[in-house]
């Protein structure tokens, strides 16, 4: 394996031909690998309470740190981001790894201020936070229909895409068959397990996608001569046909810095550094998808124990899949750096440029057998685990946030049952998105994640800080700033797919907005100007009483919540269901068939099963015991010995990650 292969001359085979025979051992790596995947979903599934709303959605409130730490991780790598750091790698070097080391800091903010409030206020979902803390329904339903657009358009679809094109490149499948088969395991063990088959079928597949990383990582190493070797290599890195008279083909010379002019760098420094901090606060102390692991916790310390270990984990991915990107393109460079828009057409179907295919390249070119095998199961799985959370959190939005809406009445078990349908609605959605993602150009869809993100998420960034900080934002200046925002982020998303990127040669001929201001520019600036319009129109309307605002902010988190609810605060007329969110975790579900005593037919049996409806009589709980669970489910209190051993942590943590950021700087 070691010995150097010479350079070729003749043009890259297309992706047709690249049927590597996959042995048997690799084979018998992936069967074994699903088996085992589906006893762990089916036995974590049978252990956990999956009767209940709290049990399905919140996984019983009783996970320990280091799964939710790894969790964490895992539902954000999933192949989409093997797929796309790799090939932004490729393509552009370092700096895109800083996108997840700033992750590290908004880690920690999450798990210091962010769940200390939530869990004081006792909430399950995000756009509930929003409800309790301004009242009135408007500013939830925009948030709930904003999430689940954006994880429609952002998340299920890119990480179909790049799951596919991974089966694709890897067994030389159809696009289709291998995503429908796909689609299919994920939502039998997203349906029949809840949140606790995901929560730990994450931690094992996080923990197997990390070691084969790391194989990969040192073999690819070795055979370009460690780092030194892949500085001088991935600088001399450009494919035999060029497109005469341009430099697309060069690889940048600023390729090995983190930190680049803030004019003229592909990722600019200030963007990097102040820009991205908006989104990533977004992503790890807002979305749904990331807190909902947090809320899982046993108690607040278990939550920043596994934040810290999130923030960790995300040190690793520069290593194992950045640079892996970078390595594939200096063995590969006629592939994965391709311009010439007719040869990249050949190779991966893409006129702009073949860098998505950096990582899939590396992993049947160098990967041993069998262990080829098990990367390919645990891409697979981590697109599956990132789907299913996916899936999960967008269920959980739909039914409390959207459904208990629209049916004030709905028993317990509707709302099981809704939740479980909604699940299939979506992947229908997501296997018709397919054709889509195949037409949109594939260097498109990857580049605009990114931007797409940081046009709709800053305003939200804006209204969570005021709101956990600023005890003076109400209702009306909350509403109106997110309505701004939405406009000003949706006119540039629109122009942005109205002039289409220039390819290698072309000039560019967008207007000057586009042009010359950087996407993560235009995060922060969207971020300070939602910010003031929910400042200024706060000052000119009426505050929210401070005795409403127990537990709901930062300075009042210790302060116990009087009866008085704020949701009738806004809308007495809109009286709303109150078994909404919390309550749910304590009344154990009236599932409206008392009468039917006897033991049901077997067949019933299994649909209760699935549907995780308990076919036993549900408990019923007396009062005090009611406020002693409600009591135990908002407590933020910690041991001190624990709280001092996270903060320890916390701050090593910082500090290691300070010193990455100033050595590759």
């Amino acid at each position: 394996m070691s010995q150097p292969t010479p350079a070729t001359t003749e043009l890259p085979t297309p992706p047709g031909d690249m049927t590597v025979a996959f042995g048997v051992a690799d084979i018998i790596v992936v069967v074994v690998y699903f088996a085992f995947v589906l006893a762990v979903g089916i036995w974590s599934s049978i252990r956990a309470s999956r009767g209940t709303i709290g049990g399905y959605f919140l996984a019983g409130r009783s996970m320990t740190w280091w799964p939710i730490g790894a969790s964490l991780m895992s539902s954000n790598v999933g192949s989409g981001l093997f797929i796309g750091l790799a090939g932004t790698g490729a393509a552009g070097g370092l700096a895109v790894g800083g996108f997840e080391w700033n992750a590290t800091w908004a880690l920690l903010a999450l798990g210091w201020i962010f769940v200390p409030v939530y869990i004081a206020a006792g909430v399950v979902t995000m756009p509930e936070y929003l409800q309790k803390r301004f009242g009135g329904q408007r500013i939830q339903i925009y948030m709930s229909v904003l999430s689940l657009i954006l994880y429609i358009f952002t998340k299920i679809s890119t990480d179909i895409f790049s799951g596919a094109l991974f089966i694709q490149i890897s067994l030389g499948w159809n696009l289709y068959l291998s995503t429908v088969v796909l689609l299919a395991v994920t939502a039998v063990y997203t349906i029949a397990g809840g949140l606790t088959a995901v929560i730990y079928t994450d931690a094992l597949q996080t923990l197997i996608m990390v070691l084969g990383a790391l194989v990969l990582m040192f073999i690819g190493f070795e055979k370009v001569g460690w780092y030194e070797g892949l500085q001088e290599k991935y600088s001399t890195a450009i494919p035999n046909i060029i497109v005469p008279n341009t430099t697309c083909h060069l690889p940048r010379a600023d390729a090995f810095h983190l930190f680049r002019d803030p004019v003229t760098g592909d990722i600019p420094w200030p963007g990097l550094i102040f820009g991205l901090s908006v989104l990533a606060l977004w992503c790890w102390c807002t979305d749904q998808v990331i807190v909902q692991r947090s809320l899982s916790a046993k108690n607040l310390s278990h939550a920043k124990g596994g934040s810290v270990l999130g923030g960790y984990l995300k040190i690793f991915p520069m290593f194992f899949i950045v640079m892996p990107g970078m390595i594939s393109r200096a063995l590969y460079p006629d592939e994965v750096g391709c311009v010439d828009p007719d040869i990249c057409k050949r190779v991966c179907g893409a006129a702009v440029g073949c860098s998505n295919i950096a990582y899939p390249k590396l992993v049947i070119e160098l990967m041993p057998d069998g262990l080829r095998g098990l990367m390919i199961a645990v891409m697979m799985a981590a697109l599956m685990s990132s789907l299913t959370s996916i899936f999960n959190s967008s269920s959980t939005l739909f039914v409390i946030d959207i459904w208990q809406r629209i049916r004030r009445k709905a028993s317990e078990q509707e709302l099981m049952i809704v939740g479980r349908v909604f699940i299939l609605i979506l992947v229908v959605i997501s296997i018709l998105w397919i054709p889509i993602i195949q037409s949109a150009n594939s260097g498109k869809l990857f580049d605009y994640i990114q931007s797409i993100t940081s046009y709709l998420a800053p305003p939200i960034t804006a209204l969570f800080i005021l709101a956990i900080f600023c005890k003076r934002i109400n209702e009306p200046g909350a509403f109106w700033g997110l309505m701004v925002g939405l406009a000003v982020g949706l006119v540039r998303m629109i122009m942005e797919f109205i002039y289409s990127t220039p390819s290698c040669g072309e000039e560019d001929r967008r207007p000057a907005v586009l042009k010359d201001l950087h996407y993560l520019y235009f995060a922060l600036i969207l971020c300070a100007l939602t910010a003031i319009v929910i400042v200024l129109i706060s000052l000119c309307t009426p505050p929210i009483p401070e005795e409403k605002l127990a537990c709901l902010t930062w300075w009042t988190r210790h302060r116990k919540a009087p009866a008085i609810d704020l949701k009738n605060y806004k809308s007495e007329e809109a009286q709303i269901n109150p078994a909404n969110g919390e309550s749910d975790l304590v009344e154990s579900g009236d599932l409206g068939d008392k009468e039917k005593t006897g033991r049901p037919p077997c067949w019933k049996m299994l649909y209760l099963w699935f549907c995780g409806l308990s076919t036993g009589p549900t408990p019923t709980l007396s009062q005090e015991e009611k406020a002693a669970l409600e009591q135990r489910l908002t407590s933020i209190e910690e041991k001190p010995l624990w709280k001092t051993v996270c903060n320890v942590n916390a701050i090593l943590l910082l500090t290691i990650n300070v010193f990455l950021w100033a050595y590759f700087g």
